[in-house]
């Protein structure tokens, strides 16, 4: 089959490639321009949030003090007046940002200041200036109570919902604490966070095994919450958790995962309401720990499926 040929263009004047300037575009009534103009706005207190510093401290019911005696703990009229600044403000952004269901004045007393400050003496032989992070803080628990009454040490809250971690730092402000600090991320990020290498070669910021002490009170397995806060704390480090009845059997399931992550488990401090899980960090964890985001809840480090599928089953009942 044959191909025509194709036909040549015509002689003439050389081909001018210059574009046509075409009609005069409007001016632009788009918004980019005058958002670009419009002043920054100035940080604020979450939407919704009364005046935090303004509100009336929720006073110590009768017998807190006594129950606080038999854990060991001795309030002075500063940490008092303190908590109960606090847990005014936790109940009053409660009714905005949902951050707690207990919401009698007892309880909350109960529940969440004692049952925070029992790591006081799991804490109490750190130095001051060691550095301790609270994960999953979310309305501050146990890490500002501990801040209050641990001056002497610096504390840092992580929080990964932005809401919260804006009431965190509105609270940190009301109260004047200087030793507190909030960072707004998951802890799977933080985890492999390590901060910025300097000219002498020395690294600032970051979160990655810089901390002396890491605590948490999330409620999760102790395997998740194992990958999710022992790569944040340094070699030599503890790892404080508060857990329930059920911390025996957590243990048992988590043990591949703090072999994984070179952690072991130093004792267990009874307490009131439930048992501390104390960990100890040997040697520098892996790299490759904690997983990306949503992983280790969702498939908890060295537990097998049907374990997992148990331990669903179990928490359902």
């Amino acid at each position: 089959m044959k191909t025509r040929p194709r036909p040549r263009p015509k002689k003439g004047p050389p081909y001018d490639r210059t574009p046509s300037p075409g009609p005069a575009k409007p001016p632009s009534r788009g918004r980019t321009s005058a958002r670009k103009s419009e002043p920054a706005l100035p940080a604020r207190e979450p939407i919704g949030l009364p005046d935090l510093a303004s509100l009336v401290p929720v006073g110590v019911p009768a017998g807190v003090p006594e129950m606080a005696a038999q854990m060991g703990i001795e309030f002075d009229r500063g940490d008092t007046d303190q908590l109960g600044r606090y847990l005014a403000m936790l109940l009053a952004a409660n009714e905005v940002l949902n951050l707690t269901s207990v919401t009698d004045p007892v309880e909350a007393w109960r529940r969440h200041v004692l049952d925070s400050l029992t790591l006081l003496q799991a804490l109490a032989d750190l130095p001051d200036g060691s550095r301790v992070i609270d994960v999953g803080s979310g309305g501050g628990l146990p890490g500002i109570p501990l801040a209050v009454c641990m001056p002497g040490l610096a504390f840092t809250l992580l929080e990964a919902t932005g809401k919260k971690a804006a009431f965190l730092r509105a609270t940190v402000g009301a109260l004047g604490l200087g030793n507190v600090t909030v960072a707004e991320a998951r802890a799977e990020t933080a985890g492999h966070d390590r901060g910025v290498r300097g000219p002498s070669g020395g690294r600032t910021g970051g979160h990655r095994e810089v901390y002396d002490a890491v605590v948490a009170r999330a409620v999760g397995r102790l395997a998740t919450l194992a990958e999710l806060t022992v790569p944040l704390v340094k070699v030599g480090g503890r790892v404080l958790l508060i857990k329930g009845e059920r911390s025996d059997e957590e243990l048992h399931e988590a043990a591949r995962a703090l072999h994984l992550l070179k952690a072991v488990h130093a004792g267990t401090i009874g307490t009131p309401s439930g048992r501390i899980v104390v960990l100890a960090k040997q040697s520098a964890a892996p790299r490759d720990y904690p997983r990306r985001d949503g992983e280790p809840k969702r498939a908890p480090l060295g537990v097998a499926r049907d374990e997992r599928a148990a331990g669903k089953r179990i928490k359902r009942a």
